[in-house]
C-alpha cells in the first residue's frame, strides 16, 4: 500500500512540474544572482541565434545560467539543443526530457529533439516513438524533406537495434597522453606496422598561436608520434614547413610513412602531399586539378603501390553530397567515381585503403548506418567492390564515426571519438579486434549439486579461436653500406615475377636507411634493392593467395663492385630437380645482363649450390648444370662467353645450417662472384 501511495505521489509531482521563469517575482530575494543569470542567457542567445548558430559558444553561458535556475523549460531545451550540436551529443537527452517535463509545449520541435536525444543514446524503440510524433516547425516549406529525414532516422534506429543485438568483440582504449591532450585530437593515420602515427590537433602552441574566429579553438596542426612498446610516445609538431597559420590536417599516410597527404583550406579545401626527407617533411605540394577542384576535397588514401589515390570530394556530378573517387596520380585520365555500390545519395567520408590493396574502409551516412556516419568495409574482388559491411556495434555508434584506419595486421584500428574517459575533448582511441567468441564446451559429467560428494572432473576448454588477420606481408628493415655501415637512400623495386613487371618502387629513408614494403598475398614477388655505385640485391617472397599476415625484418647491406664480392640471385628459379630455367627468372636474368652490359670489363663466376639432402655427387652435378644454364642464357643475349665461368659446388659451401627447413632453403641458391672488373 505504501509503495502504491508513493508512486501516486511521484506521478502527481511530475504532472505538477512547471517551468520556473527568470523573474523578480520568483527570485526577488536574489537580485544579483538573477541579474547575472539573465546576462548569461543574453550572451548565450547572441551565439544561439546567430546565423549560423554558434552552439559551442552558447553552451557555457546557458550552463552557467542553469546553475541559478535549473527548472526553466526553455533554458533546458536550449542546452539540450546545444549538446545535440556538440561532441557530447548523448548529454542532450537529460535536458530535453527535463524541458518536456516542465512544459510539453516548450517548442514545436520537441518530439524531434527528443527523438534525436534518445537515438543518440541508443534508445531505439523510444526514439522511433518520438520521431513518429514529430511534426515540421511552423513555416517549414520543405515538408517532404522533413518527412524523408524522419523516415531515414527511423530506419537508422531499426539498423541500430539489429546491430547492437550482435555486438562485435573489441576493446576500445584511449591511445594515451602521448597523443591526446586537453584539446581536440583526431584524424589519426598510421604506418602499416603501427610504428608511426600522425594526427591532427587543435592544442595550445599551434603554429601562429591564433584561434579560429568561427569555432573559438586553435587552428589545426599536424603532429607525429612514435610507438614504443605498447605505448605512443610524446607527440611533436611537424613544424612550420608543414604547419601554417591556418588549418592543416592529416588525411592519409603511405604504408611506409614516407609520404603524407595533408588537407589545407586553399581553393575551398584541397589535398596536398609532403615527403619525408631524412627526418624532415617537405613543404606540402598541391596535388593538381585532376584531384582538387573548386569544391571541397576532404580525405584521401594511397593505394599500396603509391601509384593511385582514393579521395573524397563534393564536386558536382557525384551520386550524393560527398563521393569517393579513384585517380592514377601520374596518369592523365580523369578521376573515376567508385559508383553506386559504394557511393550513396548521402555523404561518404574518411576513405582508407588497407595495405592488402583490396580492403577499403570508409564512412557513410547511407547504407545501413545506425545514425550519422558509420564505418563500413568493402572488398575489391573480380573487378568490383563488394556490398559495404557495417563494422558494427560498439565501433559504430548513433553519432558520427569517421576517419578510421587499421594496421596491416588487422589487429588494431584507430579513430577519434568524444568519450567520458577522454583527456579533455575529442581523443584518439585504439580498437583491438578480439575475433569470434570461443564457444563453450560442456562437461560430460553430471551437473554439480550441493549434496554431491564425488568431485567433478575438470571441464575441457574449447580450442582457441584464431583472430582473423589480413592477407599481407610486411617487409621492413634498414639498408646500409656493407663496409661503412652508413644508411643508404636506396630504391626498392617490387616485381611481379610471373609477369616480369615492376609494380611499385619505394625509397629507403635518407637518414636512417629504414624501409617498409607491404606485399599483398597471391603474388610471387621479386624485391630488388639498387643504388648507384652498388651491386643490386634481390629477395624473393612467393606469397600464395590466402597467406596470413606476417612481418619480416630484413636488414640489407649493399656492396660495391669489387673483386671477390658475391651476390645471391634469389629470383632465379628452376623446375624441380632440373636445370630448366622457369619464366619467373626472366627479370633477375635481365638485371644481371644489364649489369654486364653497363660494366664492359666485368667478369663473373656463376655458381650453383644445394643443401645436403640426397647424394652429394648428384647434387654437385645438378648445381653445375643449373649454373651453366644461367651462363648459356646470358651468352645467348649477347654477353661475351669469355667474361663468364660457371661452377657447381653442391652442398660444400653452405651459408646456413642444413638442420632447418629455412636453412636448407638458403643453401639452395644461385649466386655470382666478381672475378674481374
Amino acid at each position: 500500500m505504501y509503495k502504491y501511495l508513493l508512486a501516486l505521489l511521484l506521478l502527481s509531482s511530475a504532472a505538477q512540474a512547471q517551468s520556473v521563469e527568470f523573474s523578480k517575482d520568483r527570485f526577488g530575494n536574489d537580485k544579483d544572482g538573477l541579474r547575472a543569470a539573465l546576462k548569461e542567457i543574453k550572451l548565450g542567445d547572441e551565439w544561439y541565434l546567430a546565423d549560423p548558430p554558434r552552439y559551442e559558444q552558447a553552451l557555457p553561458h546557458y550552463l552557467e545560467a542553469q546553475k541559478f535556475n535549473a527548472e526553466n523549460a526553455e533554458l533546458n531545451l536550449k542546452i539540450g539543443d546545444c549538446y545535440l550540436h556538440s561532441g557530447f551529443k548523448p548529454r542532450a537527452l537529460a535536458y530535453l526530457q527535463k524541458a518536456y517535463q516542465l512544459n510539453s509545449g516548450v517548442d514545436p520541435r520537441i518530439h524531434y529533439l527528443l527523438g534525436r536525444g534518445l537515438h543518440l543514446n541508443g534508445k531505439w524503440a523510444a526514439a522511433i516513438a518520438e520521431y513518429k510524433q514529430a511534426t515540421p516547425a511552423t513555416g517549414t516549406k520543405n515538408t517532404a524533406g522533413f518527412t524523408q529525414d524522419i523516415q531515414k532516422k527511423i530506419k537508422e534506429c531499426e539498423n541500430g537495434r539489429l546491430l547492437e543485438a550482435k555486438p562485435i568483440r573489441v576493446f576500445v582504449d584511449n591511445a594515451g597522453p602521448g597523443v591526446n591532450s586537453p584539446y581536440p585530437d583526431y584524424g589519426p593515420v598510421i604506418s602499416a606496422d603501427e610504428s608511426v602515427m600522425l594526427f591532427t590537433s587543435r592544442r595550445q602552441g599551434s603554429t601562429g598561436g591564433e584561434k579560429d574566429p568561427e569555432s573559438g579553438g586553435f587552428f589545426e596542426d599536424v603532429y607525429q608520434s612514435a610507438r614504443t612498446g605498447d605505448a605512443w610516445g610524446p607527440a611533436r609538431s611537424l613544424g612550420e614547413t608543414v604547419n601554417t597559420a591556418g588549418h592543416d590536417a592529416t588525411v592519409g599516410l603511405a604504408p611506409d610513412a614516407q609520404r603524407l597527404l595533408v588537407y589545407m583550406e586553399d581553393n575551398g579545401g584541397d589535398l596536398h602531399e609532403s615527403n619525408l626527407r631524412g627526418a624532415e617533411w617537405s613543404k606540402p605540394k598541391q596535388l593538381g586539378s585532376r584531384i582538387n577542384s573548386k569544391a571541397h576535397e576532404s580525405s584521401a588514401a594511397y593505394t599500396p603501390d603509391g601509384r593511385s589515390l582514393l579521395f573524397v570530394s563534393d564536386k558536382p556530378g557525384g551520386l550524393g553530397s560527398r563521393d569517393i573517387y579513384k585517380v592514377e596520380m601520374e596518369g592523365r585520365g580523369p578521376a573515376v567515381n567508385l559508383g553506386p555500390t559504394i557511393n550513396t545519395p548521402y555523404g561518404e567520408e574518411g576513405v582508407f585503403l588497407h595495405p592488402d590493396g583490396k580492403t577499403m574502409y570508409f564512412s557513410s551516412e547511407g547504407h545501413n548506418s545506425m545514425g550519422g556516419y558509420d564505418i563500413f568495409r568493402s572488398t575489391y574482388e573480380n573487378g568490383k567492390w563488394s556490398a559495404p559491411e557495417n563494422l558494427g556495434w560498439p565501433i559504430n555508434t548513433p553519432d558520427d564515426d569517421v576517419f578510421f584506419v587499421i594496421s596491416a595486421s588487422g589487429r588494431h584500428g584507430y579513430y577519434s571519438s568524444f568519450r567520458d574517459d577522454g583527456l579533455g575533448s575529442k581523443d584518439i582511441y585504439q580498437i583491438t579486434f578480439l575475433g569470434a567468441e570461443k564457444a563453450p564446451v560442456l562437461s560430460q559429467e553430471d551437473q554439480l549439486l550441493a549434496s554431491r560428494v564425488q568431485p567433478v572432473k575438470e571441464t575441457q576448454l574449447a580450442p582457441a579461436v584464431p583472430v582473423a588477420t589480413a592477407q599481407v606481408t610486411i617487409l621492413k628493415g634498414t639498408i646500409t653500406d656493407a663496409v661503412s655501415k652508413q644508411p643508404l637512400e636506396a630504391t626498392i623495386d617490387v616485381i611481379d615475377n610471373s609477369r616480369n613487371e615492376n609494380i611499385a618502387s619505394f625509397k629507403a629513408n635518407a637518414q636512417s636507411g629504414r624501409y617498409l614494403v607491404s606485399l599483398p598475398s597471391g603474388v610471387n614477388y621479386g624485391i630488388v634493392v639498387r643504388q648507384d655505385g652498388y651491386l643490386f640485391h634481390s629477395e624473393n617472397f612467393d606469397l600464395p593467395a590466402g597467406a596470413a599476415y606476417s612481418e619480416v625484418v630484413k636488414d640489407i647491406q649493399l656492396r660495391k663492385l669489387d673483386v671477390g664480392v658475391k651476390v645471391v640471385l634469389n629470383n632465379i628459379f628452376f623446375d624441380f630437380d632440373k636445370a630448366t630455367l622457369r619464366k619467373e627468372s626472366t627479370g633477375e636474368l635481365e638485371r644481371l645482363q644489364k649489369l654486364l652490359t653497363e660494366t664492359p670489363a666485368l667478369r663473373l663466376e656463376i655458381s650453383g649450390h644445394t643443401d645436403n639432402v640426397g647424394n652429394a655427387a648428384y647434387n654437385k652435378d645438378l648445381s653445375q648444370r643449373r649454373a651453366k644454364a644461367v651462363v648459356d642464357y646470358l651468352v645467348a643475349k649477347g654477353v661475351a662467353k669469355d667474361r663468364l665461368t660457371f661452377a657447381g659446388y653442391g652442398d660444400t659451401q653452405p651459408v646456413a645450417l642444413n638442420t632447418t627447413k629455412a636453412g636448407r632453403q638458403q643453401n639452395r641458391r644461385t649466386e655470382f662472384k666478381v672475378t674481374g672488373k
